[in-house]
């Protein structure tokens, strides 16, 4: 079957979809005006209501799908001025392909590129054509490797992909909008998610076909040999892009700060991390494939490339750079356009990883400063009231929260590592160390000579009471004061923290009735309606535009370093008291009729069984 064709049979599926929610609606209103001829009053309204409010929900999916359009275009616009080498490129390719040229040339911030077009009609008339370049492409692939990146783009202009593409939004929408709306009950709504499922594996099977006849135009115009290396590049660069921002941006932003150059430090990164790349090139690229993907399987696609007709080509091995020499501008150009910092303090690189570093150390220490704190019956602790729980011979039971499955004196002396840190920020607070940053490796805490600093061996003297005076003394020597380290987070909070999961629809203390968010540091309480329906949505939406930061900044968080004990009542569905240090409790209980997020009750009770048997040390 054609690609073509294929695309027909979609439209034709789509135009169902829409259809069979009017025979639906058809089929309801038979129903309710049958129920009107033979019964009457309460009985008679009550139906008719469940008809209305089943067949409802799917048509309040269908109807915002047909009003919804596609967002706007986005990424940085390049004129042919800004860029001549690469739009004279662009054009030459366009020509190669047998296509015509795009419109505009828009640079955007992903590891990806992709066409558009704005047709009407169902595509039977062009209109603007945008072709998207992601940055780390210009800045990591060769000429060659773009020129085929491009070229299978082209292809898509000159397969006519584009022209149904509009049609193929409004196709995944409609079907995210239908059947996300419908309940797991709704008799009516199992007909659409047959349906649904029958689309999607007609459409990607589209995709997937189109996506290899780009292939071989790209093999065409640019030769098999850059295909085929461009193919194998695109997950180096897409696993480098993410190392860069998990490793290097993401704990610095959420804690309130911002690095003045995004995309040139990946650059940077990219070329300082060469030999990792190259061994991750010699890896086998993916062959695992699924009736559900829009895309094949790159082994897949690599073999329909080394099949292909081979041409010579003249092989141009510069950077891709070349036809963009300002593609460090453009960066600049492209973050103010789409990076919003907010407040976050924006600081150059260097600055950036030693401020985001050292506010690591004192939210870990503000974690041991806190416990500190409520063993010795002080209001707020520091590095000198730990120093004081040593001298006293009470290390271990602050020791215990952090290592449970220890007796005390055990977990005593495994606390050196938590002091070694405490050491560390107390250099760095003494003036005596700081953090230096390196694209090649992790970041190391080093003296004024530049020297990396290592207190592993005063740790060990600091966690006994026999020799934490000794400690004192060295570190005295070093410059480093213990008393320079105080608590800055007096409570705790969700910055750093992971989202486990969460259950809609709980009931706190036996009346509130609340959304449970599971952080990987304790529970965020979210006030809730006490209707059970759309629990799962509703919380999907506040998770997706809420940090687990702002999460307990702005709702009730318990947090697992302030509950002493649990007691689990029932497991399925859960019923558990906690028990505060505080001397509150607070009660959880899982309803029967709660929605259910993925496994969050596994989660749930896997939590509160650990929690619990920290207690019971």
């Amino acid at each position: 079957m054609s690609t073509a064709l294929r695309a027909v049979i979609s439209v034709v599926m789509l135009a169902g979809f829409y259809l069979l929610g009017l025979v639906q609606l058809a089929l309801v209103g038979w129903l309710i005006y049958e129920i009107w001829q033979h019964l009457h009053g309460a009985g008679a309204a009550k139906l008719s209501y469940l008809l209305l409010a089943a067949v409802g929900a799917v048509l309040a999916g269908l109807w915002r799908a047909v009003r919804a359009k596609p967002g706007d275009p986005h990424g940085l616009i390049v004129t042919p001025d800004q860029a001549p080498q690469l739009w004279q490129q662009v054009r030459e390719l366009a020509a190669e392909v047998g296509t015509r040229a795009p419109d505009e040339i828009r640079i955007v911030p992903e590891v990806n590129a992709a066409v558009s077009e704005d047709t009407k009609l169902l595509g039977l008339i062009g209109g603007v054509r945008r072709l998207y370049i992601g940055m780390p492409l210009l800045q990591t692939f060769t000429v060659d490797q773009l020129r085929s990146v491009l070229a299978h783009e082209l292809g898509h202009y000159s397969g006519s992909h584009t022209r149904l593409a509009g049609v193929a939004y409004r196709g995944r929408l409609a079907m995210h909008e239908t059947l996300g709306g419908v309940g797991n009950w709704n008799v009516f709504g199992w007909v659409f998610k047959a349906y649904g499922w029958l689309y999607q594996l007609v459409s990607n099977a589209v995709a997937r076909r189109q996506e290899l006849e780009a292939d071989l135009a790209s093999v065409r115009v640019a030769g098999v040999d850059a295909a085929v290396s461009s193919m194998r590049e695109l997950p180096v660069v897409d696993a480098a892009w993410d190392f860069y921002f998990g490793r290097y941006i993401a704990y610095g932003w959420e804690l309130g700060y911002a690095p003045d150059d995004v995309f040139g430090g990946f650059a940077k990164l990219y070329q300082a991390r060469a030999d990792e790349l190259a061994r991750m090139r010699e890896e086998e690229p993916d062959d695992e494939t699924s009736r559900w993907d829009t895309h094949p399987a790159i082994s897949e696609r690599i073999a329909a490339m080394r099949a292909a007709p081979r041409t010579a080509h003249a092989v141009d091995g510069r950077s891709a750079t070349a036809l963009m020499p300002t593609v460090e501008a453009a960066g600049m150009a492209l973050q103010r356009e789409v990076v919003d910092f907010g407040t976050r303090t924006v600081l150059p690189w260097e600055d950036f990883t030693a401020a985001s570093m050292t506010l690591v150390l004192q939210n870990r220490a503000d974690r041991v400063f806190r416990s500190a704190a409520r063993i010795a019956g002080l209001p707020v602790a520091g590095l000198a009231e730990v120093f004081g729980l040593v001298e006293a011979g009470r290390l271990g039971e602050l020791a215990a929260e952090f290592f449970p499955q220890s007796t005390r004196r055990e977990a005593a002396a495994e606390f050196a590592d938590v002091m070694a840190t405490l050491l560390g920020l107390a250099a760095v607070r003494s003036g005596q160390a700081g953090w230096q940053h390196s694209w090649s490796k992790p970041a190391v805490l080093a003296d004024r000579n530049g020297e990396p600093v290592d207190f592993t061996e005063i740790a060990k003297l600091a966690v006994a009471p026999e020799t934490v005076g000794e400690a004192r003394a060295r570190l005295a020597e070093q410059g480093v004061q213990v008393e320079a380290v105080q608590v800055v987070q007096t409570r705790a909070t969700g910055q750093g923290a992971d989202v486990l999961g969460a259950m809609p629809n709980v009931k706190m203390d036996g009346a509130e009735h609340a959304d449970l968010i599971l952080l990987s540091k304790g529970f965020v309480v979210v006030p809730a309606p006490k209707s059970t329906d759309d629990g799962e949505k509703r919380v999907a939406a506040l998770l997706s535009g809420t940090s687990p930061a702002e999460l307990t900044a702005r709702y009730r968080f318990i947090a697992f370093e302030d509950i002493s004990t649990v007691r689990i009542d029932r497991e399925v569905p859960v019923n558990t008291t906690l028990l505060l240090h505080g001397g509150q409790t607070v009660g959880i209980q899982e309803r029967w009729t709660s929605d259910k997020v993925g496994k969050s009750d596994d989660v749930f009770r896997e939590i509160l069984i650990k929690l619990r048997d920290r207690g019971d040390q």
